[in-house]
């Protein structure tokens, strides 16, 4: 018995972790945003445990429906990680991976460092509202998690230098191939750990700390900013003389989640200069800035989304006979646009004062955000459907 994915394996299943791991952030935001946590910037499992004892029936219910959602999601995050780790073991032995290592696909073995960074965010998401006491001991954890983003960050840019090596040394670079934005996806990866690395800058009450935490950060923040920007301006160039490959047109979408892990970045580092450098920002200053990102993101889904719609995408990867791993890619849009709603929501309008918590305008704005999260968990069931159902062996799924 086989399935579509085993049987065509990308290292772009990778992304199917990473979704699900997005979703556990989704399910945080709402412990984050509706459980008062004043003893600490984030809200740990006494904090959650505190709230229920004095919530009403329906607050119960949400925290209830936050740690269910923020479980589920962790366990299907670990399984297709290591599903993914031992398929792509496999796949190394095989010379479609030396065709794939010799290619513009190169960088889509970026997928792997970016879905083990979202699991190790992850991981502390588990700890924060699973294990008791585990503020006391945080201190310890911080400089443990730096090393292992920095490895993490280290990894993708290895990769990232082969590829350019490759290509600068010896060209061979398929520009004409490059109609989309798939080699947006290493930065995506240095993203990822360089918002892993932001955590300590915002949340450590170590000065020293929280000082190489921002450091590090900042400059994977800077790295993927420019290899974001120009990969890009490569890929929407050749797509102007091309079109846009119809299977890989999801990646239009990726400067959403991108936006989103590099707007957290920054916020977090302007909690710690705040905290430890003297650096005072605004209400005006966080309104502004989450205005801007949730602006581009937008901008982003209307070009992604009008591409689609005219390959008429959906009808023949999602709904039709074909498949294709690159549908995983359009799960992080809706959550990453879901997670800056919220941030956007309760620390730009709320923060600022233009709407008041909890009001009418609080609610029907989440509606958009929790609307979006719903969307997203239904696409990742559907798509985990139709690349992990298992066929008899004989069978062939469309492609």
């Amino acid at each position: 018995m086989r399935n579509p994915a085993t049987q065509s394996y990308s290292p772009l299943y990778f992304l199917a972790s990473l979704g699900a791991g997005g979703l556990v952030v989704t399910f945080f935001m709402w412990l984050y945003f509706w459980v008062p946590h004043p003893d600490q910037p984030v809200p740990v499992f006494e904090d959650i445990a505190r709230a229920l004892t004095t919530a009403g029936l329906l607050k119960t219910a949400t925290i209830y429906g936050a740690l269910a959602g923020i479980a589920l999601f962790a366990v299907l995050n670990l399984k297709a990680l290591l599903w993914n780790l031992r398929e792509l073991a496999r796949f190394r032995k095989t010379a479609a991976y030396e065709t794939l290592r010799n290619s513009n696909a190169e960088t889509q073995l970026a997928a792997m460092p970016l879905a083990l960074a979202m699991s190790v965010n992850m991981g502390f998401i588990l700890g924060m509202v699973f294990v008791p006491g585990l503020w006391s001991v945080v201190e310890y954890l911080f400089p443990l998690a730096l090393a292992v983003f920095l490895l993490i960050g280290v990894a993708t840019l290895r990769l990232l230098g082969r590829f350019l090596g490759r290509a600068l040394g010896k060209g061979g670079f398929d520009c004409a191939a490059n109609t989309s934005f798939a080699q947006v996806l290493p930065a995506f990866a240095l993203a990822m750990a360089g918002v892993g690395m932001s955590a300590p800058a915002a949340l450590s009450a170590n000065a020293t700390t929280a000082g190489i935490a921002l450091i590090l950060a900042s400059f994977f923040l800077v790295a993927a900013t420019l290899w974001a920007a120009i990969a890009m301006v490569l890929g929407l160039r050749a797509m102007l003389e091309h079109g846009a490959n119809a299977e890989t047109a999801p990646t239009l979408l990726i400067g959403i989640p991108l936006i989103t892990v590099l707007g957290i970045l920054v916020m977090r580092l302007n909690h710690g200069l705040h905290v430890h450098f003297g650096g005072h920002g605004t209400p005006a200053d966080t309104l502004m800035l989450t205005t801007r990102l949730v602006a581009a993101q937008v901008a982003f889904a209307l070009f992604g989304l009008a591409v689609l719609a005219r390959q008429g995408y959906a009808a023949r990867f999602i709904f039709g006979r074909e498949t294709s791993v690159g549908s995983y890619a359009l799960v992080c849009p809706g959550v990453a646009m879901s997670v800056m709603l919220h941030f956007w929501i309760n620390k730009g309008l709320v923060g600022a004062g233009i709407i008041a918590k909890y009001g009418v305008a609080y609610w029907g704005l989440s509606g958009v955000a929790i609307a979006l999260q719903l969307a997203m968990i239904a696409l990742v069931f559907v798509l985990n459907r139709r690349h992990f159902r298992t066929a008899p062996a004989g069978a062939v799924p469309a492609e």
